[in-house]
């Protein structure tokens, strides 16, 4: 299982959004951060949150 925690993105939230793959993080990390921060996550954006994905 991979996670990645809002807060280690810069935002002041304690969500965490799991997944099975980076992939599916990070599509979850986007739905998050549209729906909660109103921010698009852009496929730069992406490249730059991937190294923060690490393993539950």
């Amino acid at each position: 299982m991979k996670e990645l925690r809002c807060k280690d993105v810069g935002f002041d939230c304690p969500g965490i959004v799991t997944g099975e793959t980076e992939a599916d993080v990070l599509q979850l990390a986007a739905q998050h951060a549209q729906e909660v921060h109103n921010v698009t996550i852009t496929p730069e954006i992406a490249e730059q949150i991937k190294p923060l994905i690490h393993e539950a």
